[in-house]
């Protein structure tokens, strides 16, 4: 028996939800309340807390989608002001986003797909292939729900968002099916050597999100 390309314990759990339902950037919705949250607030070698940034995950999933959840604290927003935000955003990351990179064929490492969205809702998916260059593919679609919700007061935003399973080349999810994910969120204004990028799955480099071998466990449990 082989031994795994991967090397992160990390894990979390989506619960099935029967009904589907587009994202409106409200995580008090009664499917969020009974999911299992994890937290990251620490650059992404895991070395440097930024409190400030504190970030919370939750996943769900249902027949046709898989669902994630983000509750961002932030101390100022940085973002592409005036753009039109139905349409993809190329070098998004450039500014704050939460990212989710996914990966269903566990067999193939270095093939994945990436997800970002902004705190004004602009966004951007790629199919990832470490094995080609260049290895993202903006061209690629997954049709995917995103929406958001800042709340000024409390120096909060959230996002939601719904990713069609057929999108990822999986027909059907089972309770007993296992992925490999990273979390991610980029914050704050400035140079990279400024900005604030933190991963929930820790990368001890710290130089670059693209390690799939990081990747942490999502299992789907009902």
């Amino acid at each position: 028996m082989s031994e795994s390309p991967y090397t992160s314990d990390a894990q979390i759990a989506a619960r099935f939800v029967a009904q589907d339902f587009n994202p409106d950037g409200d995580l008090a919705k009664p499917a969020w309340k009974r999911a299992q949250w994890v937290e990251f607030y620490h650059d992404m070698s895991g070395g440097r807390p930024y409190p400030e940034a504190h970030t919370r995950v939750a996943a769900l999933w249902s027949a046709s989608s898989v669902y994630f959840a983000f509750s961002c604290r932030y101390v100022t927003l940085n973002t592409y002001p005036e753009e039109d935000v139905t349409k993809e955003r190329w070098e998004l990351w450039n500014r704050d986003v939460v990212e989710v990179f996914i990966n269903p064929q566990l067999e193939r490492l270095n093939h994945y797909f990436e997800f970002e969205v902004a705190p004004n809702n602009q966004w951007i998916d790629l199919e990832i292939n470490k094995d080609k260059n260049p290895f993202n593919d903006a061209s690629w679609d997954s049709h995917f729900l995103h929406a958001v919700r800042v709340d000024a007061a409390r120096h909060v935003w959230t996002c939601e968002m719904r990713i069609p399973v057929r999108s990822l080349g999986v027909t059907a999810i089972s309770p007993s099916d296992k992925w490999r994910v990273n979390l991610f969120r980029a914050d704050g204004p400035g140079s990279d050597a400024e900005r604030r990028f933190l991963a929930w799955s820790t990368i001890s480099e710290g130089t670059t999100f693209h390690v799939p071998s990081r990747f942490g466990l999502l299992s789907f449990v009902n």
